[in-house]
């Protein structure tokens, strides 16, 4: 099984791989989406053991070793690293490739028989510029895999040739649930295919992001004047008086007419 933790990989301003955590096991297809190709293309190097990450854990069967995943796994198609030249004819491409294979394994290995046993005879006389999508991933999965020593496939953005998943997927889906080879095969991918329900994963799923401060509720004009209960006056201290406004002084009564004061006298 293919382990990941937390892989990261510096680039000259940002990250050239964002932290990233997958698992790929035997008899399985992992779809991993990234929008970047250099994101895309710096998975892929990691993965099969090409890059060496700047932090994080990478394992094949509980291994850590990077030489021990290089040989455990093969990169298929990667843009700018191993994509075969467009210049290039099948029946060339083949020979280029088998010649790879470590002596122990080669045996005699050529193209024209190789070519005939693996059904590619067809379009041996093509250039690579003239396969269509599907038979070119037919062909370097295929060569991938002469190697008997391959059992991690790491295949590179497959989707840029064709937006039809059909010309990709189903061949990747039957190299992973092949019971006479099983493999951990790995697809990194611009975006994943509708209705897609297989295993999946995204470049910079572990990137920490802080916490955002929780905004504070703000209050609507419905909500009342909050109201200080009497206890709470008394918590908060006495509350002081207002000073008394002096009442005013009542007017003096006013002397009675001269005529009134005579009549007073008369009756007396």
């Amino acid at each position: 099984m293919l382990s990941v933790q937390q892989l990261q990989i510096n680039g000259r301003r940002d990250d050239l791989l964002p932290a990233t955590s997958l698992q790929a096991r035997r008899g399985e297809l992992l779809l991993v989406s990234g929008e970047g190709q250099d994101q895309r293309t710096a998975l892929a190097l990691a993965l099969s053991g090409r890059m060496k990450p700047s932090n994080g854990v990478l394992s094949w069967d509980n291994n850590a070793k990077t030489k021990k995943i290089r040989l455990a796994s093969a990169l298929v198609d990667s843009p700018g690293v191993n994509e075969p030249e467009q210049h290039l004819s099948v029946r060339d491409l083949v020979t280029e490739d088998l010649s790879l294979i470590p002596r122990r394994y080669r045996g005699a290995l050529l193209s024209k028989p190789w070519l005939k046993i693996n059904r590619f005879e067809d379009i041996a006389g093509l250039w690579i510029e003239q396969l269509p999508a599907g038979r070119r991933l037919e062909l370097l999965t295929a060569l991938a895999l002469a190697d008997p020593a391959t059992d991690l496939l790491v295949v590179d953005t497959p989707d840029r040739h064709s937006a039809d998943p059909s010309s990709w997927l189903p061949r990747l889906e039957a190299l992973a649930s092949d019971a006479g080879r099983p493999l951990a095969v790995v697809a990194v991918v611009s975006a994943l295919p509708d209705h897609w329900t297989g295993a999946a994963a995204v470049i910079g799923n572990s990137v920490a992001h802080p916490p955002e401060p929780e905004a504070e509720p703000a209050r609507t004009q419905s909500e009342p004047p909050a109201v200080v209960e009497p206890h709470a006056q008394h918590a908060a201290g006495p509350v002081p008086e207002e000073p008394e406004t002096p009442a005013a002084a009542e007017p003096a009564a006013e002397p009675e007419p001269q005529d009134a004061q005579d009549l007073q006298r008369t009756a007396k």
